[in-house]
């Protein structure tokens, strides 16, 4: 059906079922293929991140001096469908992430059509740029934040008397969580070029707070990092940038509202 060609209550309902039906035909293919090659993945991707060799360990310490050491982990699945569970998570989360650019196209394809010729000007690429941010955040999860996480908290003991049985459960949760949300709030200054352009959020509410910004940034990655210092300003560099990308992108958005 045409763009302009007016639609009823009913057609849309129908369009936006389809559309969420080929999202979800698009994650069930995506998921099969993880499925097919769960074990190489469970192997690959997410047990090496308590090896020294895991290629982030590896370039902290050949280029900052910031080397770890083996963690001793027995993975443990407590409960008879765990393994299968955690399996079966793995891959529709990995399907929705590979799949995730189709699943934003679709939903962006059924709200273009209702919106203004100068607001689909404005938001002209944003299916590409949504994808790129959100990629470039899984990267950043699954590179810089997960692995630190999990260096740290599989190293972390009060006494030696302890000994740390981490459960299949607990591990790929804590990975899958941190990497997905990280992704997410990658997202940041498309949800502030929505903000600026529904008028709750301007560019001088931005700047004005930016210091606050900085203080709630660092307090962010102490908590989602290991309690040194480099850790943290690993972190806290791209997230910070990410916040000077959004005021850049509230000023345009509000120069061209204020022109129009």
């Amino acid at each position: 059906m045409s763009e302009d060609q007016p639609m009823s209550f009913l057609d849309h309902l129908e369009e936006l079922r389809w559309r969420l039906l080929r999202a979800a035909v698009a994650v069930i293919l995506f998921s099969i293929g993880i499925w097919t090659y769960q074990r190489e993945i469970m192997e690959h991707v997410f047990l090496n991140m308590v090896d020294p060799d895991f290629i982030t360990f590896k370039l902290l310490c050949q280029y900052l001096g910031v080397c770890v050491e083996q963690i001793t982990v027995d993975f443990q699945s407590t409960t008879l469908a765990g393994q299968f569970s955690y399996a079966l998570m793995m891959s529709i989360m990995g399907g929705v992430v590979l799949a995730f650019p189709f699943i934003f196209y679709q939903l962006w394809a059924f709200v273009k059509p209702g919106l203004k010729g100068t607001e689909k000007q404005m938001a002209k690429g944003i299916v590409f740029y949504v994808s790129a941010l959100f990629f470039l955040g899984i990267l950043f999860g699954y590179y810089v934040v997960a692995p630190l996480s999990v260096q740290f908290f599989g190293a972390f003991q009060i006494t030696p008397e302890i000994k740390t049985d981490v459960t299949i459960a607990s591990y790929m949760s804590t990975i899958l969580s941190t990497v997905f949300y990280t992704g997410l709030f990658f997202l940041f200054p498309i949800v502030t070029f929505l903000l600026v352009k529904i008028g709750l959020f301007t560019p001088a509410f931005l700047i004005k707070y930016r210091k606050h910004a900085i203080v709630l940034i660092l307090a962010l990655a102490a908590v989602i990092t290991p309690p040194d210092v480099i850790s943290q300003i690993i972190v806290t560099i791209p997230i910070y940038l990410l916040f000077e990308i959004s005021i850049l992108v509230a000023k345009r958005v509000y120069q061209s509202a204020n022109q129009s």
